[in-house]
């Protein structure tokens, strides 16, 4: 491993190879016993299968830093079961499947933009923007009396709606 990267330099968001699969750590936490070595306890998430798993690392160990690149990328088409993105910079197009995507499939609509990651040359997943725009609700049930603290209202604070392009999810009752 050419570059490498120290438990030290250990932070949440920070991409990592092990046993040559690239890795994101959610949680981690510097831990000095009392008797004993120090250690860092570290959660960590694939970035190609979504799996999540728990490590000690001593405390110096080092680990692979994995070759990632992020690019800016529109969303042009579902082709199949593959759905197409454009490169902004250069128009050159990369195939993504249904497990790179996720739920981010849901809320996909064309010409929008998203940053795509790459390994090794290969699309691994995709980040959308926090917020979306022009998604119409399609379906949302009634309130139910009973569903709110005070039982005053007909609505709940939050009911379950369906987003046009989505299976489901969550709304907040207005008025």
């Amino acid at each position: 491993m050419a570059d490498v990267i120290d438990t030290s330099e250990f932070r949440n968001g920070l991409k990592i190879l092990i046993d040559n699969e690239p890795f994101v750590i959610v949680e981690f936490q510097h831990v000095k016993p009392g008797k004993g070595s120090a250690f860092v306890r570290t959660r960590y998430k694939s970035l190609i299968t979504g799996r999540t798993l728990e490590k000690n690392f001593k405390s110096g160990e080092k680990v692979g830093r994995p070759d990632i690149e992020e690019k800016k990328m529109q969303y042009l088409y579902k082709e199949g079961d593959h759905y197409v993105f454009m490169d902004s910079k250069n128009y050159e197009q990369s195939h993504i499947d249904q497990a790179g995507l996720g739920d981010s499939k849901n809320f996909l609509k064309e010409n929008m933009d998203a940053s795509v990651l790459f390994w090794n040359g290969r699309a691994i997943s995709v980040d959308l923007p926090n917020a979306v725009d022009e998604l119409k609700v399609v379906k949302c049930d009634p309130g139910v009396r009973g569903d709110t603290v005070s039982g005053a209202m007909n609505r709940p604070r939050w009911r379950p709606a369906t987003p046009s392009r989505c299976r489901s999810s969550s709304t907040r009752a207005t008025s």
